[in-house]
């Protein structure tokens, strides 16, 4: 079962879905993670409330090309309330593979990049709410990263 899990990963990877650039986006925001290297840039084209057009591009490692490609499918067609509800923790379920801590920073590239989007079109990043009551998703896949310094994580940990 897990090496179809890593094909998974590996064609989202060789193949991300949605992977390109928009014409006009409603936001565009880069992400990166200084740690390892990876980059990306998240477009979202918005009309009527609805994301109906997503796109990224970037460089980076198998997870957080996957990750990307995973999220764009997951938000393309939905109601900005709907994606603003999209957790962490969803998009570590559709990778459907463990993260160690070294890599969860990787994986929670595109959702980082896509709460920064957010904000940019006035949204709310209230769907995170749960996870942070909890203490983030990071706990509940049984992970904890409160006790690293800010200036090693990189990207801003929902």
């Amino acid at each position: 079962m897990d090496d179809l899990y890593r094909d998974y990963i590996l064609e989202h990877y060789r193949r991300p879905h949605n992977f390109g650039v928009l014409e006009s986006p409603s936001a565009s925001i880069e992400g990166s993670n200084p740690l390892c290297g990876d980059r990306m840039t998240l477009q979202i084209h918005v009309q009527g409330g609805i994301v109906d057009q997503v796109a990224f591009t970037g460089r980076g490692c198998a997870i957080s090309q996957a990750s990307a490609s995973l999220l764009t499918d997951e938000i393309k067609g939905k109601p900005l309330a709907e994606v603003a509800a999209f957790r962490a923790d969803d998009l570590l379920e559709l990778l459907g593979i463990e993260i160690s801590p070294a890599r969860l920073k990787c994986a929670m590239l595109s959702h980082d990049t896509l709460q920064r989007a957010l904000e940019e079109l006035g949204g709310s990043t209230d769907g995170d709410a749960a996870a942070a009551a909890t203490g983030g998703p990071w706990v509940l896949a049984g992970l904890s990263l409160a006790a690293w310094p800010a200036s090693t994580v990189g990207v801003s940990l929902r």
